[in-house]
């Protein structure tokens, strides 16, 4: 997701019609959906990011493929569970290139 929000891109509904068209026929108990942020920023600031966009997400699932929301958990995590290799983004201020660097940190995951 872009920095600093909690929308859904033209590409990131595509990428959940797909994946909603591939769990249609699959018996499961719940999907659990996992918002995530990059390090920048406070730690309270980027839990309710993280949530936010976790939300979109399983809004989009209900609402749009037909999920019942009762078969989604839906939870927000800081950027404490970072994709991006330790040093491979050096600095602490939200510079282009550090916001471009940790751009893998700012998602979506999904569990079945």
């Amino acid at each position: 997701m872009a920095f600093d929000k909690s929308r859904l891109s033209a590409s990131g509904r595509q990428q959940l019609d797909a994946f909603a068209a591939q769990i249609k026929t699959l018996r499961y108990e719940f999907i659990t959906v996992t918002g995530h942020t990059d390090r920048l920023g406070e730690q309270v600031y980027n839990v309710r990011l993280s949530e936010r966009r976790a939300q979109v997400v399983g809004d989009y699932l209900r609402d749009a493929a037909g999920i019942p929301a009762y078969k989604l958990l839906v939870r927000g995590q800081n950027g404490a569970n970072q994709i991006t290799q330790p040093g491979a983004c050096v600095g602490t201020k939200a510079t282009k290139a550090l916001i471009a660097c940790l751009q893998p940190d700012r998602r979506v995951d999904l569990e079945v």
